[in-house]
Parts: C-alpha cells; structure tokens; sequence
C-alpha cells in the first residue's frame, strides 16, 4: 500500500507540475503578447506625432532598434521601411493591419515566420494626412520559449521530483503506519481514519460471523468426536485415493495399531485379499459388506460409497467385532451337533431293545434285563435334556431364583453325602476343610455349581483317591477350591473342559458315564452368580479348581 500511495503521489507531482507550467508559460506569453502590442501602440503614438510635424525626414534621423517602423501612403506604396529598400518593397494595401488602419484608424495582425520558431506582431496607425505609420516587432513563438526552456525546466522537474520523492515516502509512510498498526482481530477498538471506520465495521461485523461460524463448526465438530470416540464399532472414512482422512479409537483398537495419520493410505491397517477387495469395490460406488479375521478374531466390515453427483469420491467404513458372535454361532452349531449325537446314541439304544422285544427275539428271562437296559438309557437321555435345560437358562438369564442366605459347609456335606456311593465303588475319600460360612447365593445354581465339580472329581478320580473341599473367606471374597488327585488333564485340553459335550478321554467316556455338560453347568453357572473360575491341572497328578465370589453377592 506504501507504494501504490507513493507512486500516486509521484505521478500527481509530475502531472501538476506539467499542467502548472504550461498553464505559466500560457499565461506570461499571452501576457508579454498584449505587453508587446501595449508597446507598439505607444511607440507608434509618438512615431507619428514627428512624422506629421517634420514628414518622412523624421523617420530618416529617427533610429529604433527593437522594432521596425513602415511608412505607406493612402494607396499602399511603401514610402519609407528601416529594415529594408522602400522603392523594391511590394504594395502593402493589402495587408491585414493596412486595411484595417484605412477603416478604424489602427490595426494590428500577427504572422508566423516560415519555420515557427517567430512570430511579427504589426501594429499599423492612420494619420492626418491619410498615410499608414506601421510598426512592428519580432517575438519567440510558444514552441520556441518551450524548447529554450527544456534543459532548466528538467533540472527543475528532476529537483521537484527528488523532492517531492521524499515527502511522499515519508507522508505514505505516515498515512499507512497507523493502517499497518490496526487490532484486525477487534476492528471496533480502533481509531484511525474516519475513512476507514465503514471498513472496520465491516471487518467486525465479518470477523463475528466467521467466529459465530467456527464456533458453530468446533461444536459440530467435538460432538462428532465424543459420539464417535464412544462408539464400539470402528469408523473410518476416506477419500478416493485410500487415504484415510477421519478416524475413531475403536477403528485402532480392532486392527490393535496405534492411531494413523490423516492421508496414509488405509491398507496400512490390513493387507488382506477380502480388505483390499472390499475397499476397491466402494471405490467403484457399490456397497460391500465382509467379515476379516484380525488377529484370531473376526470383524465385520460395512463400507458404503460417498457420491457427489454420480461420481464416488470417498467411503465410510465402519468396522464392528463380531468375534463372540461368530464363536457363539460356532458353538451352536456344535452344541447342535453334539445335542444330535448324544441324543441319538441313547434313543438308538432305547429303540433297538424296544425293537427285539416287540419283535419277540427275547427270551422271557432277558425281558428284565432289556428293560433295565431301555431305563437307564431313558435316565440318561432325561439327564441329558435336563443339563441342556439348566446350561440355557443360565446362558440367556432364564433363571428366576430369589437369592438366600446359604451355609456352604454343610452344602458341601450333603453333596458328600449324594456322591457317597459312587466314591465308595472306587474307594475315594471325601473331605471338607473349612469354618462354616453363610453366603446370600441362588441356592439350586450353587448346588449345581458344587456338585458338578465333585461329580467331576470322583469320576475322573483314580483307584483310592481322594476329593477335598476348602471354603475360605476374606473381607470381600468367598473361595470354594475342589481338589483331587486323579487322573488330571493334559495341557492342551484344558482351555476346552468347560466347553459343552468335551471330553478329554472319549474312549472312556461310556464307562464313565455322564452327559458331558458338568463343566459347563459350572462355568456358565459362576458366570450367573458374578464369580471367576480358575483351573490348574497336572495329567497323572490331579486337578484344582477354584471359584471364586465377591462376598455381597456371593
């Protein structure tokens, strides 16, 4: 702005300066004009006073330097000149100011030389006795005094300039400084020009705006971040290019990597064939739904296309993980499948003894003894649908038990007592260690709970064993540890034991006996009452289990 204001300046110098001398120069040479005929008149006056007195002799004896006297008579011959030969000089009755002379009584005309530089000025005076006093004089034109004037004039246009360079810089510097020095960010505060309170108001009432705007747009903008930081399923979106331009905590949890810049590509996340498969369809503006595998888990991808007219140039992305999901309906078709299996062995049974019998193959001695034999497959198949029964109530919380004040203790010596003949059979015996203590339980599901893992530990017990229960509690816990020292389980089975229908012996699982869901009764019934589980097992050694309950609820 300093110099815009400064070469303005400039050019005003200059444009006044040439405008002001022309006009001078216009003014004094009209000016020395009119001062130059003033002269001719009054030179002539008294011309003419000594001509009419003493004739022509006068003007012989009369010697003028500066002007040139013309003496004619009435019919235009040239009587007398002092610049040149009367008797060679043409007739002058023609002439502008003769004529002119002959009807007013004076006259005066004014001819260029041939090249322009001069300029005569004549000035012609009728006398008495009828003759023409003329008197003329030599002048500069306009052109000449402007080219005699050129050099002094250009050290006076450079002079002007230099100085009129100075006092534009440093009064554009002044008008501009208090400009420089405006509060943009509170325009109302300042005081400057009155010229320039409209802009400053204008800037205020902008700079509102756009504050009113960003506020606007931060608010949007933080309440898309709290919704989406606390958001489970991951968000992501990005442009055309793969890059990835947004993204929630969820989204770097799932693929477990630190959070991505903004304008990485996306496939730094995941390399796989169906993520890259899945982002290159949206690309193409078709919607695409797959489920990866991250890490042993599972994801389930949704990307849709961002359109602007018909063109995609972006996708969301939203990532949801389904790993329990896909487990649980990994675990329901087998738990379907085991269900089939260990229902159909029994009921295959039941009809095959149904079928001799009715077909008359048995004799009548062995009648009984088939009969037995359909019975105890009958209770084993009643078992079976009733396990099943308790694993889905306590699955899906169907259970509707009030809780109630339980000593386990003596839970734990009825259990004994229950399982008393079966231990017998192979010689194990039965302790109990611990004070009695009162928990607020669901009494069925704690029966369950303890029965199962002594049934357990007798079963899979070894010839002369043992099964121990220690109850413990502390301030804010209730411990129930079940101990034998049987067969135990091998490393590799022991994260599966609580799953439904395992087994970790199947060749012995019929002598054995049972349905295969004890464990899982436990786990899911620990699971119902709010406890944890923890097994340790040594294959030929033994097995431990704990569960444990927080004592307000336990």
């Amino acid at each position: 702005m300093t110099k815009k204001i400064f070469k303005s300046t400039m050019l005003v110098s200059g444009i006044v300066f040439v405008l002001g001398l022309a006009f001078l120069l216009a003014v004094l040479y009209r000016y020395f004009d009119r001062q130059l005929v003033n002269e001719l008149e009054r030179q002539s006056s008294y011309l003419a006073q000594g001509v009419e007195l003493l004739g022509e002799e006068y003007l012989q004896e009369f010697h003028e330097k500066d002007a040139r006297i013309t003496y004619i008579s009435g019919n235009g011959k040239v009587l007398y000149d002092s610049a040149a030969d009367a008797e060679t000089m043409d007739d002058h009755s023609n002439r502008e100011e003769v004529k002119e002379a002959l009807e007013t009584g004076s006259g005066t005309s004014v001819r260029m030389s041939g090249t322009l530089s001069e300029k005569t000025v004549y000035y012609a005076r009728k006398l008495n006795n009828g003759n023409i006093l003329r008197v003329s004089s030599t002048q500069y034109s306009v052109l000449t005094l402007v080219l005699q004037l050129v050099q002094p004039c250009l050290w006076i246009l450079l002079l002007m300039m230099v100085l009129s360079g100075i006092f534009a810089f440093r009064v554009s510097k002044r008008i501009v400084e208090p400009i420089n020095a405006l509060d943009l960010e509170h325009p109302e505060e300042n005081r400057v020009y009155e010229e320039v309170e409209p802009l400053l108001s204008k800037i205020h009432r902008q700079n509102r705006q756009i504050q009113e705007q960003l506020d606007s747009a931060r608010q949007q903008q933080e309440e898309f971040s709290v919704i989406t930081e606390n958001m489970q399923e991951g968000l992501l979106v990005i442009d055309r290019y793969t890059r990835i331009l947004s993204g929630n905590s969820s989204t770097w949890n799932i693929f477990k990597t630190k959070e991505v810049q903004n304008g990485q590509s996306v496939y730094s996340l995941n390399r796989g064939e169906n993520f890259r498969q899945a982002v290159e369809k949206v690309l193409e503006g078709k919607h695409e739904s797959s489920l990866l595998k991250i890490d042993g888990g599972f994801v389930q991808m949704i990307a849709n296309p961002v359109v602007r007219g018909s063109n995609p140039v972006g996708a969301v992305l939203l990532f949801m993980n389904v790993t329990e999901k896909v487990e649980w309906e990994n675990l329901r078709r087998e738990f379907s499948a085991n269900v089939s299996h260990e229902l159909k062995t029994p009921l295959t049974s039941i009809s095959g003894f149904a079928e001799l019998i009715q077909g008359g193959f048995v004799r009548e001695e062995d009648v009984k003894e088939f009969a037995g034999r359909i019975y105890n497959e009958a209770q084993h198949l009643i078992q079976l649908v009733e396990d099943t029964i308790k694993i889905s109530q306590l699955d899906e919380g169907g259970i509707s038990y009030e809780r109630e004040m339980v000593e386990l203790r003596a839970m734990s010596r009825n259990i004994f007592t229950t399982l008393k003949d079966t231990a017998g059979k192979k010689n194990v015996s039965l302790y109990i260690d611990g004070e009695p203590i009162f928990c607020n339980t669901v009494k069925t599901v704690m029966e369950e709970i303890l029965y199962n893992l002594c049934d357990n530990a007798v079963k899979y017990n070894r010839e002369g064993g043992s099964v121990s229960i220690a109850l413990r509690q502390t301030e804010t816990d209730i411990s129930i540890k079940v101990t034998d020292n049987g067969i135990g389980i091998p490393k590799e089975d022991q994260n599966r034991v609580f799953e439904r229908f395992y087994r970790v012996d199947k060749s012995h699982s019929k002598e054995i006996g049972g349905t295969g869901l004890g464990l899982s009764i436990v786990k899911h019934g620990v699971a119902f009452l709010g406890g944890s589980m923890e097994l340790v097992s040594e294959e030929g050694k033994g097995t431990e289990v704990t569960v444990v309950f927080p004592k307000e609820r336990g």
